[in-house]
Protein backbone atom coordinates (compact mmCIF):
# COMPACT_ATOMS: atom_id res chain seq x y z
CA UNK A 1 0.00 0.00 0.00
CA UNK A 2 2.85 2.39 0.88
CA UNK A 3 4.51 1.63 -2.45
CA UNK A 4 1.24 2.37 -4.29
CA UNK A 5 0.95 5.86 -2.81
CA UNK A 6 4.50 6.70 -3.75
CA UNK A 7 3.31 6.95 -7.37
CA UNK A 8 2.01 10.27 -8.70
CA UNK A 9 -1.03 8.52 -10.22
CA UNK A 10 -2.40 7.33 -6.85
CA UNK A 11 -1.49 10.57 -5.09
CA UNK A 12 -3.45 12.68 -7.59
CA UNK A 13 -6.50 10.38 -7.34
CA UNK A 14 -6.45 10.64 -3.55
CA UNK A 15 -6.00 14.43 -3.72
CA UNK A 16 -8.94 14.87 -6.13
CA UNK A 17 -11.23 12.78 -3.90
CA UNK A 18 -10.16 14.61 -0.73
CA UNK A 19 -10.60 17.97 -2.45
CA UNK A 20 -14.12 17.08 -3.59
CA UNK A 21 -15.07 15.93 -0.08
CA UNK A 22 -13.68 19.08 1.53
CA UNK A 23 -15.52 21.30 -0.96
CA UNK A 24 -18.79 19.45 -0.38
CA UNK A 25 -18.79 19.27 3.41
CA UNK A 26 -16.86 22.49 4.16
CA UNK A 27 -17.50 24.83 1.21
CA UNK A 28 -15.79 27.80 2.83
CA UNK A 29 -12.62 25.84 3.48
CA UNK A 30 -12.78 24.43 -0.05
CA UNK A 31 -12.98 27.89 -1.61
CA UNK A 32 -9.99 28.95 0.50
CA UNK A 33 -7.92 26.21 -1.18
CA UNK A 34 -8.07 28.00 -4.56
CA UNK A 35 -4.52 29.45 -4.30
CA UNK A 36 -3.08 25.91 -4.18
CA UNK A 37 -4.51 25.06 -7.61
CA UNK A 38 -3.70 28.48 -9.06
CA UNK A 39 -0.15 28.33 -7.75
CA UNK A 40 0.53 24.91 -9.28
CA UNK A 41 -0.79 25.99 -12.70
CA UNK A 42 1.36 29.13 -12.56
CA UNK A 43 4.43 27.02 -11.79
CA UNK A 44 3.77 24.86 -14.84
CA UNK A 45 2.96 27.82 -17.11
CA UNK A 46 6.24 29.38 -16.02
CA UNK A 47 8.06 26.52 -17.78
CA UNK A 48 5.95 26.15 -20.94
CA UNK A 49 7.52 28.95 -22.99
CA UNK A 50 11.20 28.01 -22.43
CA UNK A 51 10.44 24.31 -23.00
CA UNK A 52 8.57 25.00 -26.25
CA UNK A 53 11.36 27.31 -27.41
CA UNK A 54 14.19 24.90 -26.62
CA UNK A 55 12.38 21.84 -28.01
CA UNK A 56 11.28 23.44 -31.28
CA UNK A 57 14.59 25.20 -31.95
CA UNK A 58 16.78 22.16 -31.28
CA UNK A 59 14.41 19.86 -33.18
CA UNK A 60 14.42 22.03 -36.31
CA UNK A 61 18.15 22.82 -36.15
CA UNK A 62 19.05 19.13 -35.87
CA UNK A 63 16.62 18.19 -38.61
CA UNK A 64 18.63 20.27 -41.06
CA UNK A 65 16.18 19.77 -43.93
CA UNK A 66 13.88 22.79 -43.75
CA UNK A 67 11.53 21.34 -46.36
CA UNK A 68 10.75 18.61 -43.80
CA UNK A 69 9.89 21.28 -41.23
CA UNK A 70 7.38 22.83 -43.64
CA UNK A 71 5.99 19.41 -44.52
CA UNK A 72 5.46 18.47 -40.86
CA UNK A 73 3.80 21.83 -40.14
CA UNK A 74 1.47 21.51 -43.13
CA UNK A 75 0.50 17.94 -42.26
CA UNK A 76 -0.15 19.03 -38.69
CA UNK A 77 -2.46 21.86 -39.78
CA UNK A 78 -4.36 19.61 -42.22
CA UNK A 79 -4.83 17.00 -39.49
CA UNK A 80 -5.97 19.65 -36.97
CA UNK A 81 -8.53 21.11 -39.37
CA UNK A 82 -9.95 17.67 -40.19
CA UNK A 83 -10.29 16.64 -36.53
CA UNK A 84 -11.59 20.04 -35.39
CA UNK A 85 -14.25 19.99 -38.11
CA UNK A 86 -15.26 16.46 -37.06
CA UNK A 87 -15.55 17.58 -33.42
CA UNK A 88 -17.67 20.62 -34.35
CA UNK A 89 -19.99 18.52 -36.53
CA UNK A 90 -20.36 15.85 -33.82
CA UNK A 91 -21.33 18.57 -31.32
CA UNK A 92 -24.03 19.84 -33.71
CA UNK A 93 -25.39 16.36 -34.40
CA UNK A 94 -25.57 15.37 -30.72
CA UNK A 95 -27.30 18.65 -29.83
CA UNK A 96 -29.94 17.87 -32.48
CA UNK A 97 -30.45 14.29 -31.32
CA UNK A 98 -30.46 14.82 -27.54
CA UNK A 99 -31.91 18.38 -27.51
CA UNK A 100 -30.54 19.22 -24.01
CA UNK A 101 -32.07 22.72 -23.91
CA UNK A 102 -35.59 21.88 -25.10
CA UNK A 103 -38.25 22.48 -22.47
CA UNK A 104 -36.41 25.15 -20.44
CA UNK A 105 -38.49 27.96 -22.06
CA UNK A 106 -36.12 30.73 -21.02
CA UNK A 107 -36.88 34.39 -21.75
CA UNK A 108 -33.52 35.95 -22.78
CA UNK A 109 -34.69 39.40 -21.63
CA UNK A 110 -35.15 38.09 -18.09
CA UNK A 111 -31.61 36.73 -17.76
CA UNK A 112 -29.19 38.37 -15.32
CA UNK A 113 -26.21 39.21 -17.52
CA UNK A 114 -24.07 40.94 -14.89
CA UNK A 115 -22.12 37.75 -14.22
CA UNK A 116 -21.07 37.43 -17.87
CA UNK A 117 -20.19 41.10 -18.43
CA UNK A 118 -16.47 40.35 -18.05
CA UNK A 119 -16.68 38.02 -21.05
CA UNK A 120 -18.98 40.06 -23.28
CA UNK A 121 -18.06 43.71 -22.59
CA UNK A 122 -15.63 44.07 -25.49
CA UNK A 123 -16.32 40.92 -27.43
CA UNK A 124 -16.30 40.95 -31.20
CA UNK A 125 -15.45 38.15 -33.60
CA UNK A 126 -11.89 38.27 -34.92
CA UNK A 127 -11.51 38.02 -38.66
CA UNK A 128 -9.21 35.46 -40.25
CA UNK A 129 -6.75 38.23 -41.18
CA UNK A 130 -6.72 39.55 -37.59
CA UNK A 131 -6.13 36.05 -36.25
CA UNK A 132 -3.22 35.46 -38.63
CA UNK A 133 -1.65 38.85 -37.87
CA UNK A 134 -2.01 38.22 -34.14
CA UNK A 135 0.25 35.15 -34.26
CA UNK A 136 3.13 37.43 -35.30
CA UNK A 137 4.62 38.84 -32.08
CA UNK A 138 5.01 42.60 -31.70
CA UNK A 139 8.51 41.82 -30.47
CA UNK A 140 10.26 38.74 -29.12
CA UNK A 141 10.23 39.88 -25.49
CA UNK A 142 6.48 40.59 -25.64
CA UNK A 143 5.71 37.09 -26.93
CA UNK A 144 7.76 35.47 -24.16
CA UNK A 145 6.37 37.79 -21.48
CA UNK A 146 2.72 37.12 -22.44
CA UNK A 147 3.35 33.38 -22.76
CA UNK A 148 1.49 33.29 -26.08
CA UNK A 149 2.34 29.79 -27.36
CA UNK A 150 1.55 30.52 -31.01
CA UNK A 151 3.71 33.65 -31.06
CA UNK A 152 6.56 31.86 -29.32
CA UNK A 153 6.18 29.00 -31.79
CA UNK A 154 6.49 31.36 -34.79
CA UNK A 155 9.71 32.86 -33.40
CA UNK A 156 11.05 29.43 -32.42
CA UNK A 157 10.53 28.07 -35.96
CA UNK A 158 12.36 31.07 -37.45
CA UNK A 159 15.17 30.80 -34.89
CA UNK A 160 15.55 27.05 -35.47
CA UNK A 161 15.55 27.52 -39.26
CA UNK A 162 18.21 30.22 -39.03
CA UNK A 163 20.29 28.00 -36.71
CA UNK A 164 20.08 25.18 -39.27
CA UNK A 165 21.18 27.51 -42.08
CA UNK A 166 24.31 28.81 -40.29
CA UNK A 167 25.38 25.17 -39.73
CA UNK A 168 28.69 24.89 -37.79
CA UNK A 169 28.64 28.50 -36.62
CA UNK A 170 25.45 27.79 -34.68
CA UNK A 171 26.66 24.63 -32.93
CA UNK A 172 27.56 26.38 -29.62
CA UNK A 173 24.04 27.89 -29.46
CA UNK A 174 22.48 24.54 -30.36
CA UNK A 175 24.42 22.69 -27.65
CA UNK A 176 23.48 25.34 -25.08
CA UNK A 177 19.75 25.15 -25.91
CA UNK A 178 19.88 21.34 -25.93
CA UNK A 179 21.37 21.35 -22.41
CA UNK A 180 18.97 24.08 -21.27
CA UNK A 181 16.02 21.97 -22.46
CA UNK A 182 17.17 19.06 -20.31
CA UNK A 183 17.44 21.37 -17.30
CA UNK A 184 13.90 22.70 -17.84
CA UNK A 185 12.49 19.16 -18.08
CA UNK A 186 14.26 18.35 -14.81
CA UNK A 187 12.53 21.37 -13.24
CA UNK A 188 9.23 19.97 -14.54
CA UNK A 189 9.93 16.71 -12.71
CA UNK A 190 10.44 18.69 -9.50
CA UNK A 191 7.28 20.78 -9.99
CA UNK A 192 5.18 17.67 -10.74
CA UNK A 193 5.78 16.45 -7.21
CA UNK A 194 3.39 19.24 -6.22
CA UNK A 195 0.66 18.01 -8.60
CA UNK A 196 -1.40 16.33 -5.83
CA UNK A 197 -1.46 19.61 -3.86
CA UNK A 198 -2.53 21.55 -6.95
CA UNK A 199 -5.23 19.02 -7.83
CA UNK A 200 -6.52 19.05 -4.25
CA UNK A 201 -6.80 22.84 -4.16
CA UNK A 202 -8.46 23.17 -7.57
CA UNK A 203 -11.04 20.44 -6.93
CA UNK A 204 -11.85 21.71 -3.42
CA UNK A 205 -12.48 25.19 -4.81
CA UNK A 206 -14.66 23.96 -7.71
CA UNK A 207 -16.99 21.89 -5.52
CA UNK A 208 -16.98 24.46 -2.69
CA UNK A 209 -17.75 27.39 -4.99
CA UNK A 210 -20.42 25.85 -7.21
CA UNK A 211 -21.78 22.94 -5.17
CA UNK A 212 -23.93 20.01 -6.21
CA UNK A 213 -27.16 22.01 -6.71
CA UNK A 214 -25.77 24.00 -9.61
CA UNK A 215 -24.39 20.81 -11.07
CA UNK A 216 -27.77 19.06 -10.91
CA UNK A 217 -29.79 21.96 -12.33
CA UNK A 218 -28.19 21.64 -15.77
CA UNK A 219 -27.14 18.00 -15.51
CA UNK A 220 -28.59 17.07 -18.93
CA UNK A 221 -26.20 19.43 -20.72
CA UNK A 222 -23.24 18.23 -18.64
CA UNK A 223 -23.99 14.53 -19.16
CA UNK A 224 -24.55 15.15 -22.87
CA UNK A 225 -21.19 16.93 -23.19
CA UNK A 226 -19.26 14.28 -21.24
CA UNK A 227 -20.87 11.47 -23.26
CA UNK A 228 -20.13 13.25 -26.56
CA UNK A 229 -16.50 13.81 -25.58
CA UNK A 230 -16.18 10.15 -24.63
CA UNK A 231 -17.68 9.03 -27.96
CA UNK A 232 -15.30 11.31 -29.85
CA UNK A 233 -12.30 9.84 -28.02
CA UNK A 234 -13.40 6.23 -28.43
CA UNK A 235 -14.59 6.41 -32.05
CA UNK A 236 -12.75 9.21 -33.86
CA UNK A 237 -9.45 9.16 -31.96
CA UNK A 238 -9.72 5.36 -31.66
CA UNK A 239 -9.85 5.06 -35.45
CA UNK A 240 -6.82 7.34 -35.81
CA UNK A 241 -4.83 5.23 -33.34
CA UNK A 242 -5.92 2.06 -35.11
CA UNK A 243 -4.64 3.50 -38.40
CA UNK A 244 -1.34 4.24 -36.64
CA UNK A 245 -1.18 0.60 -35.51
CA UNK A 246 -1.58 1.28 -31.78
CA UNK A 247 -4.23 0.62 -29.12
CA UNK A 248 -6.18 3.64 -27.88
CA UNK A 249 -6.88 2.03 -24.50
CA UNK A 250 -3.21 1.26 -23.91
CA UNK A 251 -2.39 4.81 -24.96
CA UNK A 252 -4.89 6.20 -22.42
CA UNK A 253 -3.33 4.02 -19.74
CA UNK A 254 0.07 5.41 -20.73
CA UNK A 255 -1.25 8.97 -20.19
CA UNK A 256 -3.09 8.25 -16.94
CA UNK A 257 -0.97 10.60 -14.81
CA UNK A 258 -1.34 13.49 -17.24
CA UNK A 259 -5.10 12.89 -17.52
CA UNK A 260 -5.48 12.98 -13.73
CA UNK A 261 -3.41 16.16 -13.43
CA UNK A 262 -5.67 17.81 -16.01
CA UNK A 263 -8.76 16.46 -14.23
CA UNK A 264 -7.63 18.05 -10.99
CA UNK A 265 -6.52 21.39 -12.44
CA UNK A 266 -8.99 21.73 -15.37
CA UNK A 267 -6.09 22.97 -17.48
CA UNK A 268 -4.52 20.98 -20.32
CA UNK A 269 -1.53 23.34 -20.16
CA UNK A 270 -0.62 21.86 -16.78
CA UNK A 271 0.45 18.67 -18.58
CA UNK A 272 2.04 20.20 -21.71
CA UNK A 273 5.71 19.71 -20.69
CA UNK A 274 5.06 16.12 -19.59
CA UNK A 275 3.18 15.37 -22.82
CA UNK A 276 6.12 16.47 -24.95
CA UNK A 277 8.48 14.28 -22.94
CA UNK A 278 6.12 11.28 -23.03
CA UNK A 279 5.48 11.48 -26.76
CA UNK A 280 9.22 11.40 -27.41
CA UNK A 281 9.56 8.48 -25.00
CA UNK A 282 6.79 6.71 -26.90
CA UNK A 283 8.74 6.82 -30.14
CA UNK A 284 7.62 10.02 -31.91
CA UNK A 285 10.49 12.06 -33.30
CA UNK A 286 11.54 15.19 -31.40
CA UNK A 287 10.94 17.65 -34.30
CA UNK A 288 7.40 16.33 -34.86
CA UNK A 289 6.56 16.51 -31.15
CA UNK A 290 8.14 19.97 -30.88
CA UNK A 291 5.93 21.33 -33.66
CA UNK A 292 2.69 19.35 -33.29
CA UNK A 293 2.10 19.52 -29.51
CA UNK A 294 2.51 23.33 -29.11
CA UNK A 295 0.54 23.98 -32.33
CA UNK A 296 -2.18 21.64 -31.09
CA UNK A 297 -2.80 23.81 -28.03
CA UNK A 298 -4.22 26.48 -30.35
CA UNK A 299 -5.27 24.58 -33.47
CA UNK A 300 -6.41 21.18 -32.18
CA UNK A 301 -8.94 21.83 -29.42
CA UNK A 302 -11.27 18.89 -29.95
CA UNK A 303 -12.98 19.11 -26.57
CA UNK A 304 -13.47 22.86 -26.85
CA UNK A 305 -14.92 22.44 -30.36
CA UNK A 306 -17.52 19.92 -29.15
CA UNK A 307 -18.41 22.23 -26.26
CA UNK A 308 -18.81 25.30 -28.51
CA UNK A 309 -21.33 23.80 -30.93
CA UNK A 310 -23.19 21.93 -28.20
CA UNK A 311 -23.44 25.03 -25.99
CA UNK A 312 -24.52 27.25 -28.91
CA UNK A 313 -27.47 25.02 -29.82
CA UNK A 314 -28.28 24.44 -26.12
CA UNK A 315 -28.77 28.19 -25.64
CA UNK A 316 -30.90 28.39 -28.79
CA UNK A 317 -33.07 25.47 -27.67
CA UNK A 318 -33.43 26.84 -24.13
CA UNK A 319 -34.60 30.18 -25.55
CA UNK A 320 -36.94 28.48 -28.08
CA UNK A 321 -35.01 29.89 -31.05
CA UNK A 322 -35.13 27.92 -34.28
CA UNK A 323 -31.74 27.68 -35.99
CA UNK A 324 -32.15 26.78 -39.70
CA UNK A 325 -29.62 24.55 -41.46
CA UNK A 326 -27.98 27.47 -43.32
CA UNK A 327 -27.38 29.27 -40.04
CA UNK A 328 -25.91 26.13 -38.49
CA UNK A 329 -23.43 26.00 -41.37
CA UNK A 330 -22.63 29.66 -40.67
CA UNK A 331 -22.01 28.80 -37.00
CA UNK A 332 -19.74 25.96 -38.11
CA UNK A 333 -17.78 28.28 -40.42
CA UNK A 334 -17.38 30.95 -37.73
CA UNK A 335 -16.25 28.39 -35.14
CA UNK A 336 -13.62 26.98 -37.50
CA UNK A 337 -11.89 30.35 -37.07
CA UNK A 338 -12.87 31.50 -33.57
CA UNK A 339 -12.18 28.12 -31.93
CA UNK A 340 -8.47 28.54 -32.70
CA UNK A 341 -8.19 31.09 -29.91
CA UNK A 342 -10.19 29.19 -27.29
CA UNK A 343 -7.13 28.31 -25.21
CA UNK A 344 -5.27 31.60 -25.54
CA UNK A 345 -6.55 33.21 -22.33
CA UNK A 346 -8.30 32.29 -19.09
CA UNK A 347 -12.00 31.89 -19.87
CA UNK A 348 -11.11 31.58 -23.55
CA UNK A 349 -13.88 29.07 -24.25
CA UNK A 350 -16.49 31.47 -22.88
CA UNK A 351 -15.06 34.42 -24.81
CA UNK A 352 -14.98 32.36 -28.01
CA UNK A 353 -18.59 31.32 -27.49
CA UNK A 354 -19.59 34.94 -26.91
CA UNK A 355 -17.78 36.01 -30.11
CA UNK A 356 -19.54 33.29 -32.08
CA UNK A 357 -23.01 34.26 -30.81
CA UNK A 358 -22.27 37.91 -31.59
CA UNK A 359 -21.21 36.99 -35.13
CA UNK A 360 -24.31 34.87 -35.79
CA UNK A 361 -26.69 37.41 -34.27
CA UNK A 362 -29.83 35.26 -33.99
CA UNK A 363 -28.87 33.59 -30.69
CA UNK A 364 -28.68 36.04 -27.73
CA UNK A 365 -25.27 36.50 -26.11
CA UNK A 366 -27.20 36.93 -22.84
CA UNK A 367 -27.88 33.18 -23.01
CA UNK A 368 -24.33 32.62 -21.75
CA UNK A 369 -25.74 33.33 -18.29
CA UNK A 370 -27.51 29.95 -18.49
CA UNK A 371 -24.28 27.96 -18.55
CA UNK A 372 -21.96 30.18 -16.51
CA UNK A 373 -22.62 28.27 -13.30
CA UNK A 374 -21.82 24.84 -14.78
CA UNK A 375 -19.11 25.85 -17.25
CA UNK A 376 -16.46 25.03 -14.66
CA UNK A 377 -17.78 21.46 -14.38
CA UNK A 378 -17.39 20.97 -18.11
CA UNK A 379 -13.89 22.41 -18.29
CA UNK A 380 -12.35 19.13 -17.06
CA UNK A 381 -13.82 17.17 -19.98
CA UNK A 382 -12.76 19.89 -22.43
CA UNK A 383 -9.20 19.90 -21.15
CA UNK A 384 -8.88 16.10 -21.03
CA UNK A 385 -10.27 15.70 -24.57
CA UNK A 386 -7.88 18.41 -25.81
CA UNK A 387 -4.96 16.68 -24.09
CA UNK A 388 -5.73 13.22 -25.52
CA UNK A 389 -6.41 14.75 -28.95
CA UNK A 390 -3.00 16.41 -29.03
CA UNK A 391 -1.29 13.20 -27.96
CA UNK A 392 -3.02 11.28 -30.74
CA UNK A 393 -2.12 14.09 -33.17
CA UNK A 394 1.60 13.70 -32.45
CA UNK A 395 1.30 9.94 -33.06
CA UNK A 396 -0.69 10.44 -36.29
CA UNK A 397 1.61 13.09 -37.80
CA UNK A 398 4.69 11.04 -36.81
CA UNK A 399 3.16 8.01 -38.54
CA UNK A 400 2.21 10.10 -41.60
CA UNK A 401 5.75 11.51 -41.76
CA UNK A 402 7.40 8.09 -41.26
CA UNK A 403 8.92 9.28 -37.98
CA UNK A 404 7.14 6.90 -35.58
CA UNK A 405 9.14 4.05 -34.03
CA UNK A 406 6.19 1.64 -34.01
CA UNK A 407 8.04 -1.25 -32.37
CA UNK A 408 9.17 0.98 -29.52
CA UNK A 409 5.69 2.48 -29.14
CA UNK A 410 4.13 -0.97 -28.81
CA UNK A 411 6.70 -2.00 -26.19
CA UNK A 412 6.12 1.15 -24.16
CA UNK A 413 2.32 0.87 -24.32
CA UNK A 414 2.42 -2.82 -23.41
CA UNK A 415 4.35 -2.08 -20.23
CA UNK A 416 4.24 1.65 -19.33
CA UNK A 417 6.24 1.04 -16.16
CA UNK A 418 9.12 -0.48 -18.06
CA UNK A 419 12.22 1.69 -18.23
CA UNK A 420 13.28 2.09 -21.86
CA UNK A 421 16.57 3.42 -23.12
CA UNK A 422 16.25 7.06 -24.24
CA UNK A 423 14.85 7.13 -27.78
CA UNK A 424 17.44 7.73 -30.48
CA UNK A 425 17.54 11.35 -31.62
CA UNK A 426 16.55 10.77 -35.25
CA UNK A 427 16.83 14.47 -35.88
CA UNK A 428 20.62 14.38 -35.53
CA UNK A 429 22.33 14.75 -38.90
CA UNK A 430 24.26 11.79 -40.22
CA UNK A 431 28.02 12.02 -39.57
Amino acid sequence: MRKLFKGLYAQVIAAVILGALLGHFLPGAGIAMKPLGDGFIKLVKMLIVPIVFCTVVTGIAKMGDLTQVGRVGLKGILYFEALTTAALVIGLVIAHVVKPGVGMNVNPAALDTRAISAYTAHVRPASTVEFLLNIIPRDVADAFAKGDILQVLVFSVLFGAALALVKDAGQPVLKFLDSAGKVFFRIVAIVMRLAPIGAFGAMAFTVGQYGARTLLSLSKLIVCFYATSLLFILIVLGLVMRWAGLSLFKFLRYLKEEILIVLGTSSSESALPLMMEKMEQLGCSKPVVGLVIPMGYSFNLDGSSIYLTLATLFIAQACNIHVPFAEQMEILAVLLVTSKGAAAVTGGGFITLAATLAAVGNIPVAGLALILGVDRFMSEARAITNLIGNGVASVAVSKWEGELDLARARRVLEDPGRVEEPPPDRSDPEP
